[in-house]
């Protein structure tokens, strides 16, 4: 499966963001180039985008919009449910695309795993919601469901279309020092250690959330199901649980343009999020 820099720039520029939004100089001058930065933000107990808003983060040609729930830890995996959606996005413009996705990563947030379901006609060629899996090592890209990655299950791959409507539990938990992904508690496979030399075995940064790709001043395209995370009928993120860990789950939830993609009900453990951007496409 080929990589695509649009797709894979996009959990860069989340990094970026959420860095931004923790507002330290070093974070804002990442910003302007294509390296993951070293964010330190305290952890704090759950909150609805308390920090100033950063707008789009723009890479290559396209921009991010992001509502993130992030832990900062030391773990050996984390898990959450989702809701599952069709999100509207432009037709068959093969670079934008909508997502949610768990993603950990190391303290340099160099090396990341992660899994998701993203409505991408580029990577799919639909417009459905596909399960997908996808990790960096040392800050390298790889590609989509491929690349080192170890299938095990016969009828859950990624891939795969999901059902938009109805909630899944995605997780990540390093198991004799693989990378294992869960899709409603069945294993799906494994990313093996040997990609990183065996020196990734914990993650210090855990993310959930919600991503739009769009191209520069366009923004039609729905997060989630559409609906604002105001409202108790809007994509959800909810059960954020660590696996491993010393802490007691505790996200912290920031939006990059809450006026399109806005988060709402939030709980250490839970938000809704979502946003139908600036309309129709």
């Amino acid at each position: 499966m080929r990589t695509r820099r649009t797709l894979a720039s996009g959990a860069t520029a989340l990094l970026a963001t959420l860095a931004l939004l923790s507002g330290s100089p070093a974070a804002q001058a990442a910003t302007r180039a294509p390296s993951p930065p070293p964010a330190r933000a305290a952890v704090a107990a759950a909150t609805a985008d308390t920090a100033a808003p950063t707008g789009p983060v723009c890479w290559y040609g396209s921009c991010y919009d992001y509502v993130s729930g992030r832990q900062i830890t030391d773990t050996a995996g984390a898990s959450v449910r989702m809701l599952q959606a069709d999100p509207e996005i432009k037709p068959g413009d093969v670079d934008s695309h909508s997502l949610q996705e768990l993603a950990l990563q190391s303290t340099d947030h160099l090396s990341t795993v992660e899994i998701g379901w993203t409505v991408d006609f580029g990577l799919n060629g639909d417009t459905k919601p596909h399960l997908f899996v996808y990790h960096w090592v040392n800050g390298a890209e790889s590609c989509y469901n491929a690349c080192g990655f170890v299938q095990v299950s016969r009828t859950v791959k990624p891939g795969m279309a999901v059902r938009p409507g109805t909630e899944a539990k995605f997780t990540i938990q390093n198991l004799a020092g693989d990378w294992w992904v869960f899709y409603d508690d069945h294993a799906v496979g494994y990313f093996p250690g040997s990609l990183w030399s065996g020196s990734y075995t914990r993650a210090q940064v855990v993310t959930a959330f919600g991503e739009v790709a769009h191209a520069t001043g366009s923004t039609c395209e729905d997060m989630g199901n559409g609906r604002p995370g105001s409202s108790g009928r809007s994509g959800l993120i909810e059960d954020f649980q660590l696996h491993g860990s010393k802490d007691r789950p505790a996200l912290t939830v920031t939006a990059t343009s809450p006026a399109l993609y806005s988060a709402g009900h939030v709980t250490r453990t839970s938000f809704h999020l979502g946003g139908a951007g600036s309309g129709p496409c």
